[in-house]
């Protein structure tokens, strides 16, 4: 039996359906979608880890199934233990972060491909970045705009530095 007392320790994955579900119950591909949407510019949560966390949850007591939607897609909840457990990860960070950028390690290397490969590695994280810069310019803008909290505006100003630091190490690999 769970100990209701004890918060159960989840992952980052975990963490951001959890937080997300704060806003109330969501299916599946609600949480694919608002976390693209919320968080898609500096943390990645792919379709199939949500779909691999979902029952993980619930066995675990932090979510229990909500209402069955049309197609078979079902609802979660957020439970009373999955608010703690969310609570606990927030307050455990040591507050450092560990970079996992697959295209920055392909620039380190960059060196062992030919000119053509460097310049559609380089062309095509331009053309991510600059598409990413668009809509983290378009979440900055709505945040400082509307009645966000603090830390939102604050997280949405961070995604436009970060893919304007991309943008301009992309800008500095020779491809010739």
């Amino acid at each position: 039996m769970t100990n209701v007392n004890a918060a159960t320790p989840v992952n980052a994955t975990a963490a951001a359906l959890l937080g997300l579900l704060h806003g109330g119950p969501m299916t599946g591909g609600q949480l694919v979608s608002a976390a693209g949407e919320r968080f898609g510019t500096f943390f990645s949560v792919t379709r199939s880890q949500v779909y691999r966390e979902l029952p993980a949850l619930v066995d675990s007591g932090l979510l229990r199934l909500g209402q069955q939607g049309p197609r078979s897609s079902q609802q979660y909840v957020l439970t009373p233990a999955g608010k703690r457990a969310f609570k606990t990860w927030l307050t455990a960070g040591d507050g450092s972060d560990q970079l996992r950028s697959p295209l920055i390690l392909r620039l380190l290397h960059a060196g062992s491909l030919t000119k053509r490969q460097r310049t559609a590695l380089v062309t095509q994280g331009q053309k991510t970045y600059l598409e990413r810069l668009a809509r983290a310019e378009e979440a900055a803008k709505h945040a400082a705009n509307s009645q966000a909290d603090p830390y939102a505006r604050a997280v949405a100003e961070f995604a436009v530095a970060h893919n304007r630091a991309v943008l301009a190490l992309l800008d500095t690999v020779p491809t010739d």
